[in-house]
């Protein structure tokens, strides 16, 4: 199983811890990671999504974080990003698995989410594609 994954970049310290438990997951279950692509945030990782998913790959482990602002724009991103996400699994039939904590998460709950969330993400991938 050959999988791409699309980090982030806002939180970039925090994504990389997340990353590197998608590392030590992908070893356990024997898949590839192929490539790994950080953007600037949230918001683009739909593109990069659908790019590596025409290129073949047989599914995607997004990560990042959407921390709760002051304003309803995380809300926005967050449901407008969910909703892309979907749209290209769909379209593509191959799994995409969702490691983006938030929206509307506090700095307090970032710390104990990293761990789960990215974990799931890459075992959603792999459940969804066998």
């Amino acid at each position: 199983m050959r999988v791409g994954v699309v980090c982030g970049a806002y939180h970039r310290d925090e994504v990389e811890r997340m990353l590197e438990v998608v590392k030590q997951r992908a070893e356990v279950h024997d898949v590839e990671l192929v490539e790994v692509v950080w953007v600037p945030g949230a918001f683009e990782v739909p593109l990069a999504c659908n790019r590596l998913l025409e290129a073949g790959l047989d599914g995607v482990v997004t990560l990042g974080i959407l921390e709760r602002g002051e304003t309803q724009h995380g809300q926005v991103i967050g449901g407008s990003v969910t909703s892309a996400l979907l749209v290209l699994q769909l379209q593509h039939d191959r799994p995409i698995g969702l490691g983006i904590i938030g929206p509307g998460v506090t700095p307090e709950q970032v710390e104990p989410r990293l761990v789960p969330h990215a974990a799931a993400a890459l075992e959603a991938v792999v459940a969804m594609h066998r």
